[in-house]
């Protein structure tokens, strides 16, 4: 068997999905075990969708996730209002701001030099699999913003 006859790209996907399973997290084991599965049937079909959609869906998800103690109330209004005077509200915003800036300049980045993908993508879930870190933005900022203010 020749190197040019393997599925490289699969054979990624099931290294990522062992990853996942050794380091117990089931975000790296679903999104692979997903690939995997889209991959090797004809819903392959459906990669540029996902490609074009996926990440947008993802930020969605994750945004209704992090809002949701806010609209269920557990997050009472009056602590809301209150954060707004304590030193670490003021430097989670500040955090927030600069997360995103950053996030803007990454988007830049990749579709000027797309070359930088790959290696991204593999840190990233090199990450999220070894080290059980989340692949999403606003918990990278609160992951800087316990640095700043000395929690965890």
């Amino acid at each position: 068997m020749s190197l040019s006859s393997l599925d490289i790209n699969l054979i990624v996907l099931l290294i990522l999905l062992a990853c996942g399973i050794f380091s117990h997290n089931t975000a790296v084991t679903i999104a692979a075990a997903v690939l995997i599965v889209f991959r090797m049937t004809p819903l392959s079909e459906y990669f540029p969708l996902l490609q074009q959609h996926g990440l947008s869906i993802g930020i969605i998800i994750l945004t209704i996730g992090v809002l949701t103690p806010i609209a269920s109330g557990t997050i009472p209004g009056q602590d809301i209002l209150k954060s707004f005077l304590s030193w670490k509200s003021l430097a989670a915003i500040a955090v927030g701001v600069f997360v995103a800036w950053l996030g803007g300049r990454g988007v830049t980045l990749m579709a000027k030099q797309p070359n930088v993908v790959a290696g991204l993508l593999i840190g990233t879930v090199a990450g999220v699999a070894l080290l059980r870190g989340v692949p999403v933005g606003p918990l990278i900022a609160a992951g800087i913003l316990s640095l700043i203010i000395g929690s965890s």
